[in-house]
């Protein structure tokens, strides 16, 4: 397991080509800042700028280094409360690099992983870890090995060429 913070593990890990992130939880709120975020826009309140500050900072050095971002959201419909505030604040991730992209869960792959992972540079995969609560835990599990990297790597492309654009899943 990797004990590095996010930042870290993707300014580690790239090369100037592709980190590709798979998102499959319908509700985030086990992150911490996320609990309050959605809450927020529950209450029709604006999201908070130091909310989404560290992250876009993040994307614009990342994509701004030629590394390609890409998300799939693979969600179930009707939405939950929180996949419903992630597609009203893509908005700002796409206007930043992040390429991020919708899957209903019905027309993902059979066998689909439960767990959330990114790819990088198709050398890295790095799976996010939960408790049973949602809550995530610190830290990485991540493999080099190129078996499972490219395995990874075959399920990123089914993925990203199922997947529908923001623009055309938010209509």
């Amino acid at each position: 397991m990797y004990h590095m913070g996010f930042d870290d593990l993707v300014t580690a890990f790239h090369d100037h080509g592709r980190a590709f992130h798979l998102e499959v939880r319908d509700d985030y709120t086990g992150v911490p800042g996320e609990a309050d975020a959605l809450e927020g826009f529950l209450a029709g309140k604006p999201l908070a700028p130091a909310f989404t500050a560290q992250w876009y900072s993040l994307m614009r050095d990342v994509t701004g280094s030629g590394t390609s971002v890409q998300r799939v959201r693979v969600v179930t419909e009707p939405h939950t409360d929180y996949i419903r505030f992630a597609l009203a604040t893509t908005p700002g991730s796409l206007a930043v690099g992040d390429d991020i992209r919708w899957l209903p869960r019905n027309r993902a792959p059979v066998g689909l992983p439960d767990d959330d992972w990114w790819l990088f540079d198709e050398r890295l995969i790095a799976w996010t870890v939960f408790e049973q609560d949602g809550t995530a835990l610190p830290g990485w599990v991540a493999s080099t090995d190129p078996v499972i990297a490219g395995h990874y790597a075959e399920l990123r492309d089914q993925l990203w060429s199922k997947a529908v654009r923001h623009g055309d899943y938010a209509r």
